[in-house]
């Protein structure tokens, strides 16, 4: 499991600016979409990430083919990928995203190895959980 708390969740939404969504669908019926479209409503900057998409615009961003490609601060990777592609997308994240604060697993994404090398750089690791569910749990009422 990922070993956060209420409170811990609280400081990666309120410390949160920019995140990268990778494994980004245009698809609005698709998790990765209206998870987006809910954190950009919440205020955040959301960078799209899918190779089959890349160059085109989407909530206010373009699609980024890979996190290499992404040219500014990044504070948080939304994994929206299978738990095997989990370790690949961790060391791209860990190598090419310098301000990196935090890796979130969506539900059902797991990866232990990866989660613990994520930790190992310091970062916080969120996973098998979904923003768009702790978000109004824990930030409704809140005042930003």
């Amino acid at each position: 499991m990922d070993h956060l708390t209420d409170n811990d969740l609280v400081e990666i939404f309120e410390n949160t600016r920019t995140i990268a969504v990778v494994g980004f669908s245009m698809n609005p019926a698709r998790a990765s979409h209206y998870v987006s479209e809910f954190l950009v409503s919440k205020g955040y900057r959301v960078l799209p990430v899918n190779p089959g998409h890349a160059g085109k615009e989407i909530l206010g961003s373009k699609v980024y083919a890979s996190l290499a490609e992404i040219d500014e601060p990044v504070d948080m990777v939304d994994i929206f990928r299978r738990s095997d592609a989990v370790p690949e997308v961790v060391e791209a994240a860990l190598r090419d995203l310098p301000d990196l604060k935090t890796i979130w697993m969506q539900l059902g994404v797991i990866h232990e190895e990866a989660a613990q090398q994520a930790r190992d750089a310091g970062l916080r690791v969120a996973m098998n959980r979904c923003p768009k569910i702790e978000y109004p749990r824990l930030m409704s009422g809140r005042v930003g």
